[in-house]
């Protein structure tokens, strides 16, 4: 839903830039294994007086990632040209503007590059030489290397990436020596210690630690993680490293920081385990991860949305548009129904959704509750495969309308030459106005009853009043794009 339809939803701020965390906590007594067995930590209970022996237990399996390759620099346009008209021809500056065009364009359009180097973080998984961390390291590297905590470094090869959970899977060969960690199989809680290792700045093994400040942080828009938030310091470099439990399993991988200048504010972000040995399941038997697309344009619902179609609770995802042949529009599903649940599972707004479909596999069935006109309809939908182009023709969830201020309307209609309604005008401070109208919106139906004349809009609105509704449900055209509106109309 287009932005002009205000929300109330408060959304992070600041700049998110890229970085690694890791976790640990609990008191514990480690002993190092042996080469080739996993790393292992014995925990007692009590509050940690040292972290020694987990840092011990695990760094081996720690990894410095260093990579080098070359990126396109930013150019300028065909016809984009320095002028100094009043500059003698022999003036310095001339050749200085000179080299500056050349440095970033060749002024016909043509790619510049530039080689660059670059350092991250990132931990075995296997004795035979797999290793994690983040695609956004990985990215565009021509060469790729790991260096272990006892400075012996070795070529890596990228066996797969996956750009939508920022996350890529390496290989060294080793012969089946490594010392390697496992991933946690209990979800972490807010308040577990957590500890990070990492590579900051380059400076090589550098171990913070914190605790678990939150989960299932949306960071991203399209967000296929579910990310823990942890207070740990991390910086640039500990990108890719692993997030440690008391026990010195992984329950994450560090990928993000919110910070306003680009260092450790204490606000960190991790991948989850569960999500990280999904993707990397598939990234190690197919280089690629596929997911699910039903194929759907939603938006989120407010309360008064909900109530305006007989939900007591804003929960599910709207449908403002099935995709054309996609498994949802095959199915049957329309615009207007709200999908309350998949598999059972019930589904809380529009990112929940996506990111529900998107653990599924293509070609797989997928048992789709939907919400209609007051009663739960179940589809069975064969899902396809997300691509780019599928995920083009998505649109991002909408923000939901806020809840109404003024007692009035304060809609100015019209018929419309291709049916419906038109707005010609909105009241300031009006419902419509704090709800997101504007001039030019097409109010195509109300109540799921089409509108011919704006007598049908006064009856439909005056019909709801009189059976105690708190909201009309609109379909209106805005900007060109479907969007479903529920429009306060209580006293």
């Amino acid at each position: 839903m287009s932005l002009a339809f205000k929300s109330t939803t408060k959304r992070l701020l600041g700049a998110i830039s890229l970085a690694a965390v890791m976790a640990a906590g609990g008191f514990y007594a480690a002993t190092l294994t042996a080469p080739a067995a996993v790393a292992q930590v014995t925990v007692q209970a009590g509050a940690p007086s040292s972290f020694a022996d987990l840092v011990e237990a695990v760094n081996p399996a720690v990894v410095s990632v260093n990579v080098s390759g070359t990126r396109q620099m930013r150019q300028f346009g065909p016809n984009f040209q320095f002028q100094f008209p009043d500059l003698p021809e022999d003036h310095p500056f001339r050749d200085l503007f000179r080299q500056f065009g050349q440095q970033f364009g060749d002024g016909q359009g043509q790619p510049q590059t530039q080689e660059f180097e670059a350092a991250g973080s990132g931990f075995v998984i296997s004795a035979d030489g797999y290793i994690v961390t983040n695609n956004h390291v990985v990215q565009d590297a021509d060469k790729v290397s790991v260096t272990f905590n006892d400075g012996t470094e070795k070529p890596a090869t990228i066996v797969g990436t996956d750009p939508r959970t920022d996350l890529a899977l390496l290989k060294v060969d080793d012969g089946n020596s490594l010392t390697y960690v496992d991933f946690a199989t209990d979800p972490v809680r807010v308040g577990d210690w957590v500890v990070a290792i990492g590579n900051p700045f380059g400076l090589g093994d550098t171990v913070t630690a914190g605790i678990v400040s939150a989960r299932g942080r949306d960071i991203t828009p399209n967000s296929y993680g579910d990310y823990i938030q942890i207070d740990a310091a991390i910086n640039r470099g500990n990108s890719g490293g692993p997030a440690f439990n008391l026990s010195g399993q992984v329950v994450g991988v560090n990928t993000a920081i919110f910070s306003p200048n680009g260092g450790n504010v204490g606000i960190a972000f991790a991948i989850p385990a569960a999500t990280v040995e999904q993707v990397i399941s598939e990234l190690k038997s197919n280089g690629s991860v596929t997911r699910g697309f039903l194929g759907v344009h939603l938006q989120d619902l407010d309360q008064a949305l909900a109530t305006s179609i007989g939900l007591d609770k804003p929960e599910g995802a709207m449908v403002t548009q099935p995709v054309d042949g996609s498994p949802a529009a095959i199915a049957g599903i329309k615009p207007g129904d709200v999908i309350t649940a998949v598999n059972g599972k019930p589904i809380k707004d529009s990112l929940d959704l996506t990111r529900t479909i998107s653990r599924l596999d293509p070609g797989s069935d997928a048992s789709v509750d939907v919400y209609r006109q007051g009663q739960t309809i179940n589809f069975k939908v064969v899902l396809d495969t997300l691509n780019e182009q599928a995920q083009a023709a998505l649109s991002q969830p909408a923000e939901p309308a806020p809840p109404p201020l003024p007692q009035q309307l304060g809609l100015e209609l019209a018929p419309n030459d291709g049916g419906g309604l038109v707005v010609q005008g909105v009241a300031d401070g009006s419902i419509a106005s704090q709800t997101g109208f504007s001039a030019g919106d097409v109010i195509v139906e109300a109540d799921n009853q089409t509108l011919a004349s704006v007598s049908d809009f006064e009856q439909i609105v005056g019909a709801a009043k009189s059976s105690g509704k708190e909201a009309v449900f609109l379909k209106v055209l805005h900007n060109d794009q479907t969007v479903f509106v529920g429009l306060p109309i209580s006293q």
